[in-house]
């Protein structure tokens, strides 16, 4: 869902609901303690709008993740057969600016996009998945894969905003994106460099130098940082290719994780295909995942260390799209169990992320411990055209979600906001 996000995360972000916490929180981290450039949490054109949008999924200010949410919501629904309202489409597809490319909210979207207009890789990159699903919106996924094609920095990845530094996270939702439109992400080249996605994306994974437990696993943007569990779930899953949606492996496949053999004297080793860092990066998640009691955790710097709901979500994708069934087998039980409160109260991007676990999984998004998902996601918008299905009768308590409490989202975006405008202007660098 990042996957990202779950910035990605969040992209999210690979990319779920926590997508803009976790990536506020570690954008806001590395800028406090590395004092050095990060990706921003997603930005919005508009402000909040006084009266919710017709067709837009949950009930709270869409303004830092309506694309977002709206997209993860619409994916979730047709991946399990559920036809989305059309007036839910015309809600996403009218975000759209004239060059491609996406915000995270646009209030007016009759008024054209200019240069003002904070452009965002990974609400792009979440539509195109969508759209490109939903089908019937050729044009509108052309043109956003030509733009974030000429956002693509010469290391080969992608930031949230176009101008900064490549992120484990935006690049794996790019990832996603293309793979969903057809393309070869190793065939994407940058135009300086000739770098692949996977170039870009390899550059944050830790090798066997990395002192501690943190083999194998990703770092979010900096080189030298801490591992990042939000960012190796969405790079596990982005390094093989695979979007939001991942086909379930099948009944009984069960493939052994490789971490990385640091046992060999052999400091330097380290993954260096992308297959390979996928599996080491799952082999990162798996040991993280035992340690915590088959959870991972999140905290906001300075706070006590929680469970991550959204973050375990991811990495049971992750897990599942290498085919690591008894792996995935355990934290999705924790999910099965733990998950529902979090869901009801953080609203549709939710629910679509647990539905995506589901079917990646091969398990049933009706009876998710004991929670119809499905029901839960159509009661956060408007009724579907066409439902696969029943839906259960308390699904209406699950209306009011939206995905990040406004305050929360607000006070963070203004932090980074404030650290990320002094180092980008002191670096003289226009990411708009």
């Amino acid at each position: 869902m990042a996957p990202m996000a779950s910035m990605a995360h969040q992209a999210p972000s690979t990319h779920s609901v926590a997508f803009l916490a976790r990536r506020a929180a570690t954008a806001l981290a590395a800028v406090l303690v590395l004092g050095a450039a990060a990706a921003p949490a997603a930005y919005a054109d508009s402000a909040s709008p006084k009266k919710l949008p017709d067709g837009l999924y949950g009930s709270k200010d869409p303004q830092y993740d309506g694309v977002w949410r709206q997209s993860l919501a619409l994916l979730a629904q047709d991946t399990v057969g559920v036809r989305p309202a059309a007036s839910a489409v015309k809600w996403l597809a009218g975000q759209q600016c004239a060059d491609g490319s996406f915000t995270a909210f646009r209030a007016e979207p009759g008024k054209p996009c200019d240069a003002k207009t904070r452009r965002d890789t990974n609400p792009t990159a979440a539509a195109v998945q969508a759209l490109a699903a939903l089908g019937g919106h050729g044009d509108a996924v052309k043109k956003a894969v030509s733009w974030l094609k000429s956002v693509q920095n010469d290391d080969g990845g992608w930031s949230s905003m176009a101008g900064s530094p490549s992120d484990a996270n935006s690049t794996s939702v790019v990832i996603g994106a293309l793979a969903a439109a057809g393309e070869k992400p190793q065939s994407v080249t940058s135009k300086k460099g000739g770098k692949t996605p996977y170039d870009g994306l390899l550059t944050f994974q830790l090798g066997c130098a990395e002192k501690g437990d943190g083999h194998g696993a990703f770092t979010f943007q900096l080189k030298g940082a801490a591992p990042n569990a939000d960012a190796t779930a969405a790079a596990a899953t982005g390094a093989r290719g695979k979007g939001f949606v991942v086909e379930p492996a099948g009944k009984g496949a069960d493939t052994p994780v490789k971490p990385l053999n640091c046992k060999d004297g052999d400091k330097k080793a380290g993954a260096d295909d992308p297959a390979q860092a996928a599996e080491a990066g799952d082999g990162y998640l798996v040991a993280q995942l035992e340690k915590n009691g088959q959870h991972l955790l999140s905290a906001m710097p300075g706070a006590e260390k929680h469970p991550d709901v959204g973050n375990t979500a991811d990495a049971v994708v992750a897990l599942a799209a290498g085919a690591h069934g008894a792996a995935a087998a355990k934290p999705l039980k924790w999910l099965e169990k733990n998950s529902a409160d979090w869901a009801k109260q953080s609203g549709p991007a939710a629910y679509a992320q647990l539905v995506l676990v589901a079917h990646a999984t091969g398990t049933d998004p009706r009876s998710f411990g004991g929670t119809d998902l499905v029901a839960a996601l159509n009661a956060t918008g408007p009724e579907p055209a066409a439902a696969a299905g029943k839906d259960s009768k308390d699904a209406d308590e699950s209306k009011d979600g939206g995905g990040l409490g406004l305050v929360w989202v607000i006070g963070i975006g203004l932090a980074i906001g404030a650290g990320i405008g002094f180092l980008l202007s002191s670096r003289k660098k226009s990411r708009l």
